[in-house]
């Protein structure tokens, strides 16, 4: 049960609801560290389980099958006993799975643990954005969900930073390290301690008002409302929700196809942004930077360092999505970031173009062109964190009716982790098989249907309540 205080001055309580929100990102913090914290530990799994370029692809992109599993249940669980209960045993599948990645000794138990740990993930990465925009007013809505993706960076970010330390205070992430593990091991165990604060957070943030409006309990929804809001302004948030629900039934999956049984255009949409924001290859950075920077030529101590940078980018480019999303919208935020990745994804294209091969089979680049895949990389890390990062995540949260917002985020999150699965298993055999400079060909074409696609297919939401949200 929530411990919020009432509202006092019976006005907006920003400050609770900045918190309140705050709590509710620590789910996307743990979103990114999960999925960032791989990064340093490809070569702890290849030596570990002895595996293949296959078996590390899978090892890494495991996590991503329980990410589908995760966003598709979470949103109909989350419609049938509320955003805060799913959120709650997601971050205790969190702790479970950061403590056994860590011990584990096999191929197989390390993914069962990985998937437990993608369950997580997934649930996060749709219950968090939906909670958000459902305690939010459409003024703000935008920076508040934003936070969302700023978390989930950080937690990218301090993942490196972590993987980074741990592995240059070991000697190498497969030295071994406190009380005789290896560092790639210490990798995973250092999420325990924010899984746990998530956990113990939210005992002491409400329920979703409108999750609780829609179960029948108005009364709860109201005091939350008033608490965050003010008695007035709660007063006229109850009726348009109960008006926007009044004619509909208990959610479930078919409301997402229409009268004559064909799936409805705004699930589509869904669709297209989620699978579109992984065809770009973003993920290919964020699991395999350590081993791609080493494959142009970079050691390890220097490609976990270009890691990091890419994460300090990565927050300065989310701090600049939040300022304007509010103001200037998400459909351009969405097209000025598919141009930008575009063009930056052809250039470290071209870059990988003029590299030869060494006697080991690793890519060797000259200087300049050393250097312009390097920047180029960041600067595209940059232009996604500015727009497909945040605004995806944002849109999805906030598209869909009030009917169907648990539905289709659990249809568009699993089409997100399936997409993003297929990249990331991918990716190792691609680079053996057709080399980088087709690889990212492949990611640039992607990047250059999605400036296609937001002009036609996707509409601005920025100023819309909730409840104008139209299937």
């Amino acid at each position: 049960m929530s411990t919020l205080s009432p509202n006092a001055t019976g006005g907006e309580n920003s400050f609770l609801i900045i918190m309140v929100s705050l709590v509710a990102t620590i789910g996307g913090f743990l979103f990114g560290f999960d999925s960032g914290v791989i990064n340093g530990t490809v070569d702890g799994l290849k030596l570990a389980f002895n595996s293949d370029s296959v078996g590390t692809g899978f090892n890494v992109a495991s996590m991503l099958l329980g990410c589908a599993v995760g966003a598709f249940f979470a949103g109909r669980l989350s419609d049938v006993y509320g955003r805060r209960w799913v959120l709650l045993i997601a971050a205790l599948l969190f702790v479970v799975s950061a403590w056994g990645a860590g011990i584990s000794s096999a191929s197989m138990q390390f993914v069962l643990y990985r998937i437990l740990g993608g369950i997580a993930v997934g649930a996060a990465s749709v219950i968090c954005p939906a909670y958000i925009s459902e305690i939010s007013l459409a003024r703000y809505r935008g920076k508040l969900s934003t936070m969302q993706q700023i978390a989930i960076i950080a937690g990218l970010f301090l993942a490196f930073v972590s993987n980074y330390l741990l592995a240059k205070w070991a000697g190498s992430s497969t030295n071994k390290f406190w009380l005789g593990y290896e560092a790639w091991r210490w990798m995973f165990w250092i999420q325990i301690a924010p899984a746990s604060l998530f956990f113990f957070a939210l005992l002491f943030i409400p329920e979703s008002p409108r999750f609780l409006v829609a179960k029948g309990k108005t009364e709860r929804g109201l005091a939350v409302l008033t608490k965050l809001y003010g008695a007035r302004e709660a007063a006229l948030k109850i009726k348009e929700i109960e008006a926007s629900i009044s004619q509909d039934h208990p959610p479930r999956l078919s409301d997402l196809l229409t009268s004559a049984g064909k799936i409805r255009p705004i699930v589509w949409v869904g669709i297209g942004l989620a699978t579109l924001q992984q065809l770009v290859g973003i993920n290919v950075v964020f699991y395999y930077g350590a081993v791609l920077w080493q494959a142009v030529g970079f050691s390890e101590n220097d490609a976990l360092k270009i890691n990091v940078l890419s994460g300090g980018l990565s927050v300065a480019a989310c701090l600049a999505a939040m300022a304007l999303i509010d103001r200037v919208g998400r459909r351009p935020l969405l097209w000025i970031g598919s141009v930008g990745m575009a063009v930056t994804l052809g250039l470290v294209t071209i870059a990988f173009s003029t590299g030869t091969l060494d006697a080991g089979g690793k890519l060797q680049l000259s200087d300049s062109m050393g250097t312009m895949a390097l920047i180029a990389a960041n600067v595209y890390v940059m232009f996604f964190n500015f727009s497909w990062g945040p605004v995806m995540w944002v849109m999805l949260g906030e598209m869909f009716p009030n009917q169907i917002r648990g539905s289709g985020l659990a249809i568009a999150g699993l089409f997100q982790w399936l997409a993003n699965f297929a990249v990331t298993m991918s990716f190792p055999i691609m680079r053996t098989g057709i080399g980088l400079t087709a690889t990212y060909a492949l990611y640039s074409f992607a990047a250059l249907v999605s400036v296609f696609f937001v002009l036609k297919f996707v509409h601005e939401t920025k100023g819309k309540e909730l409840e104008q949200m139209q299937g």
